[in-house]
């Protein structure tokens, strides 16, 4: 059984539609690559995955669960229940999304709180001895939640950034905080929206490195790029998507090296060009 499976999904803004009909399955530890060009989609379906919007038809299944069902006619799920699906997807943004007024560290321990703290029974403030050990329990856990962001933080190359905000780092640094964040809540699939569209080309690779770095049998990853080479070489599987359908699907050397879609072939085309 596939990880995530993907169902017959579309979505419309108005008259406007944007999927239609999408198909897919991950498996697990598998890289999966969207390519094409601006408006295609790609995005659409990434904020799909990550409950930001609310898909008009289909399913999207993972690990055998149904997450969504727009087909089912069910009422509006609350707000809770949306967030804890959400958990399952970890999101990196073009935009990095740090929180200005706290530095690295907090910014990758502050979702671990918070869930941490909510996940605790809460005292009766007339009780101190359970107030006491609540907030030792508190302080156990963030401790905790603090030796994992540094570890992560550390796999991104920036220990040595900790106590800097998002105003003294490049881009390039900033987008991956974002990395070691998206991946402080172990999401089961973690989701790249053209993570260097925002940054100048010399701060490029060295976001790329640190999510080609992230590469391993057990981490399943979704990512949007136009960065033609890095698709080549981290994926496992490339869909190319035009006009809201998937368009063509298949390995990076059939995609890249033998695309059978004259879109396919003229996209590519144009990607070479401008390179």
């Amino acid at each position: 059984m596939a990880l995530l499976e993907v169902k017959n999904i579309s979505k419309n803004f108005g008259s406007t539609s944007v999927l239609k009909d999408i198909n897919f399955e991950v498996e697990k530890g598998e890289v999966l690559v969207l390519i094409g060009s601006s408006g295609s989609g790609k995005t659409t379906l990434l904020r799909c995955l990550n409950f930001l919007e609310t898909p008009d038809t289909g399913r999207i299944i993972l690990n055998g669960e149904t997450l969504v069902d727009a087909g089912s006619g069910s009422k509006r799920e609350s707000e809770s229940g949306i967030r804890k699906k959400r958990l399952h997807f970890g999101m990196v943004f073009q935009s990095f999304n740090l929180f200005s007024q706290y530095n690295v560290l907090r910014n990758v321990t502050l979702a671990m709180d918070i869930l941490s703290k909510e996940s605790l029974k809460k005292p009766s403030p007339f009780r101190l001895g359970e107030l006491r050990e609540y907030r030792r329990k508190c302080a156990e856990i963030y401790a905790e939640n603090e030796k994992k962001a540094l570890a992560l933080i550390e796999r991104v190359g920036l220990i040595d950034k900790v106590k800097n905000y998002p105003c003294e780092l490049s881009g390039g640094q900033c987008q991956r905080v974002a990395i070691a964040r998206a991946l402080a809540l172990s999401p089961d699939i973690l989701c790249f929206d053209e993570p260097t569209s925002a940054l100048d080309p010399e701060l490029t690779g060295e976001v790329l490195r640190v999510i080609k770095g992230l590469k391993s049998s057990d981490r399943t990853m979704i990512v949007v790029t136009h960065e033609m080479e890095f698709a080549r070489g981290v994926a496992d599987k490339v869909i190319f998507m035009a006009d809201g359908v998937i368009e063509e699907t298949g390995t990076p050397e059939e995609v890249f090296g033998n695309p059978k879609s004259p879109k396919t072939k003229a996209f590519l085309s144009k990607a070479s060009e401008v390179v």
